[in-house]
């Protein structure tokens, strides 16, 4: 008999499972806090359980099927786990920690493979294989939070995939994340390429969570180039969607915007952006390129780095520069790719 996977559950769920067998609904309440927040990864560590009814329970159910296939530690204390599903297929994922920071943010896969397939990033290299399910969304955050022993207090959709080509599973994920595990909805992050159809969908649906564009270049000529989805949404299309996503949830969004050296770092560049986001409701953040072996982009230097974000700050928007984690263990922005390595 196939077992009951406990992990993704919420507590409806539980309780319905605790009624069939015929216990109180209290039960269901102590299962559900071992799961998510004491996050254990067997029944037998539900020490407030009985004995007789632990090990009923593990006859017909078990707390999880995913499995760490690979886990690589940073020197700067980034870990990246090749995380595997029942099925045998893998994804990355990454427990981003920052010097005199309490958060502990936690970078989730929403895909098997990526469609979108942008010329920079590693994880389109290998194709789409399949969307995730919430519950495995789920679990990329409680088995970092299993091995480490540490609670996850954000999560950013920035690992493999496309987070609105599979929204009805995120957006369940980002309910148990939020309901169950009880992070934030403001501190959790879903970035996309750019699918200017599902935007609206979106807003309505999680209104609380923060939009990320990942725009990376402001003129329509390169964007082509190096992220083929802007052919099918081209930045037009994208700004419009964005404003109706603000009058929808009345929140900001963040523009990703990737420096490549004398690709989008240029003079020319910074000028078009900052006309493209006058009158956007809008900060940027700004990522220094991070080599994967698939191309020869390279990264800018920090005077470049600097100077756009200077030009960037005088057209009056909040710019960052986002702080690169786990580059020595591939696990920076874009160098994701969710294969095991012969």
């Amino acid at each position: 008999m196939k077992k009951v996977v406990l992990s993704g559950m919420n507590i409806s769920d539980i309780e319905e499972m605790m009624t069939a067998l015929k216990e109180s609904k209290f039960r269901a309440k102590q299962i559900h806090n071992w799961i998510y927040l004491k996050s254990v990864s067997t029944i037998d560590e539900m020490t407030n359980l009985s004995l007789s009814f632990r090990e009923q329970l593990n006859q017909i159910a078990q707390v999880t099927q995913t499995k760490i296939k690979r886990k690589q530690v940073s020197q700067d204390g980034t870990i990246k786990y090749l995380v595997e599903f029942e099925d045998g297929e893998c994804v990355e994922t990454v427990l981003m920690r920052f010097d005199n920071r309490a958060n502990l943010t936690a970078c989730v896969s929403s895909q098997v493979g990526c469609a979108v397939n942008c010329s920079f990033c590693a994880t389109g290299k290998g194709g789409f294989k399949r969307n995730l399910t919430a519950s495995e969304i789920v679990e990329q955050v409680l088995t970092i939070q299993r091995d480490t022993g540490l609670k996850v207090t954000n999560v950013v959709f920035m690992g493999q995939g496309e987070p609105l080509l599979n929204l009805e599973n995120v957006i369940a994920a980002i309910n148990i994340l939020n309901t169950d595990c009880q992070i934030g909805a403001r501190r959790i992050t879903v970035s996309t390429s750019g699918i200017a159809p599902k935007i609206a969908e979106f807003a309505k649906a999680n209104s609380q969570s923060t939009l990320a564009w990942s725009l990376h270049a402001p003129i329509n000529s390169i964007r082509d180039k190096i992220m083929p989805i802007n052919k099918k949404y081209p930045i037009e299309l994208m700004k419009k969607a964005l404003s109706e996503y603000f009058e929808i949830a009345g929140r900001r969004v963040t523009i990703e915007y990737l420096l490549i050296k004398d690709l989008t770092d240029t003079l020319e560049c910074a000028k078009a952006l900052s006309e493209l986001l006058n009158g956007m409701k809008c900060n940027v953040n700004l990522i220094p390129y991070n080599p994967v072996s698939e191309n020869s982009y390279q990264k800018p230097s920090n005077n470049a780095i600097m100077k756009f974000k200077y030009l960037l700050e005088h057209s009056g928007k909040k710019v960052t520069v986002r702080l690169e984690r786990g580059a020595d263990i591939d696990a920076a922005c874009g160098q994701l790719r969710g294969k095991v390595e012969q």
